[in-house]
């Protein structure tokens, strides 16, 4: 069963997918959307090239693992993304905190030019978000809907 990771900002969102055995994450692509809506497109379009059965979303939450205003609004895509795909995929929320900045250090550490960094940080974060997820065992843990 394949995986989509999603790091949504308010204009790009990262888009990372597993293995077929959920076992690696590789970064797919960043979307630049306008809205929803279109996001949601383009989302439908990976989930059926991909076949994932499960969507994972990062959560931004704040250090002291408390709710911002981007939680908030990162919760209301959630609830569209559950509305449009309840029947193809499972949705989870899963924590983000640092993925963003390990996937700066990383491009860093490779000496990736800053306009390049910019063009890949969000799927590199997804990678992250996605790859801590597999980690974390949750694939095994968790009951599909």
């Amino acid at each position: 069963m394949r995986i989509l990771a999603l790091d949504v900002g308010e204009k790009r969102i990262g888009v990372a997918v597993s293995d077929p055995l959920g076992m690696t994450a590789q970064g797919v692509k960043t979307i630049h959307h306008q809205g929803a809506a279109q996001a949601l497109e383009e989302i439908d379009k990976i989930l059926t090239e991909y076949e994932a059965k499960r969507v994972v979303v990062g959560l931004p939450l704040s250090m002291d693992g408390g709710e911002s205003a981007q939680t908030e609004r990162i919760h209301r895509f959630e609830a569209k993304l559950s509305k449009r795909f309840k029947k193809r995929a499972t949705i989870v929320m899963w924590d983000e905190r640092l993925s963003t900045m390990a996937a700066e250090r990383t491009l860093l550490e490779a000496d990736v030019s800053r306009a390049k960094r910019k063009q890949v940080i969000d799927k590199m974060a997804a990678v992250i978000l996605l790859q801590n997820y597999l980690d974390a065992g949750k694939p095994l843990i968790e009951a599909d809907s």
